[in-house]
């Protein structure tokens, strides 16, 4: 495919400002790649560490974006008929090579995830990272049990409302933080029954309600708050470090006898396109368009809005995704 295209290009890493739209040619898939029209990208804080440069992978220039979602242009292998409706997410996109903050994605196959869905593009972009985070640190880093009790550390962030809506279709007795006690309903929403507010003793709340402590807690806001949520999860259940909301990522004196209590669990999860599978994408999709469930969608921008988006992101004023539709 031949022309040009508008996309989000980043330069030299920086404040929203470096987030620059410009015409730039449609890129041309190679073998084993599929070239996507974009029709929305969900937001995520992996690509605001990105684009301050504090992130640990990537290059400059470059279109940033771990995911995206609309339909085949082209796949020259095969894999993918023109038309297909899809996800892609993670593997190096926006990082490695040029990302979702554009018109066209050229990515791996092996970052394509299909789906069927009359959702509209809005929901449908807040959904493929932000699933495959929740179910992955339910699946992977808790091997949560359908019934069980779990605790969200940052209850109100996309990933967390997320894993209130996945934790309430399977039966689990969910409890979440939150700082703002006006985000008591944002949270009851999303299938939480227990809204603790985060005053720093999160443990003591839930022990309140749940004596030995909960089965498992999805740690989302980072290690400066971890060692309070290991002490909220009964012996044998387990911590799994999903999220550095706090931008606090190590501990700098870790001592695991004084840090993890007798036999709770610590894991941690960051997975891939591959962790999602097609099934679990078309089944929450499903759930969303039959009632069962719903997409924590926060805002929705344009793409010459992208430096604001990035801004409310930072400030973490939305209360769900944060989606841009680039058309």
């Amino acid at each position: 495919m031949i022309g040009s295209m508008r996309a989000v290009v980043i330069d030299r890493p920086g404040g929203p400002e470096v987030l620059q739209v410009r015409d730039v040619p449609i890129p041309t898939p190679r073998a084993g790649w599929v070239l996507i029209r974009v029709e929305a990208f969900g937001l995520n804080r992996s690509e605001l560490h990105f684009r301050s440069g504090v992130a640990s992978t990537g290059s400059f220039p470059r279109v940033p974006g771990i995911e995206a979602v609309g339909v085949v242009a082209d796949a020259p292998g095969g894999e993918f008929a023109v038309g297909t409706t899809v996800a892609a997410m993670m593997g190096g996109m926006g990082r490695t090579f040029d990302g979702g903050y554009a018109e066209y994605a050229s990515v791996p196959v092996q970052n394509v995830v299909p789906f069927v869905s009359s959702l509209g593009w809005d929901v449908l972009g807040a959904v493929p990272e932000m699933l495959q985070t929740a179910a992955g640190s339910l699946r992977v880093g808790l091997e949560a049990v359908d019934g069980q009790s779990l605790l969200i550390r940052g209850g109100t962030s996309s990933i967390g409302l997320a894993l209130a809506t996945l934790g309430s279709l399977r039966g689990m007795t969910v409890f979440a933080t939150t700082r703002n006690p006006a985000r008591r309903a944002l949270l009851e929403a999303a299938g939480v029954q227990h809204v603790i507010i985060d005053d720093g003793q999160v443990a003591a709340r839930v022990r309140e309600i749940a004596p030995n402590g909960v089965d498992g807690a999805v740690e989302l806001v980072g290690v400066d708050v971890m060692r309070d949520t290991l002490r909220a999860v009964r012996t044998g259940g387990t911590v799994c470090f999903t999220g550095m909301l706090s931008d606090h990522w190590t501990i700098n004196e870790f001592y695991p006898m004084d840090w993890l209590p007798n036999g709770v669990r610590l894991t941690a999860y960051s997975g891939e396109a591959a962790d999602l599978r097609p099934a679990e994408l078309q089944g929450f999709l499903d759930a969303v368009a039959a009632g069962r469930a719903r997409v924590p969608l926060g805002r929705v921008y344009r793409l010459d809005e992208i430096a604001q988006a990035h801004r409310d992101m930072e400030s973490g004023i939305a209360g769900g995704k944060l989606v841009v539709l680039p058309r």
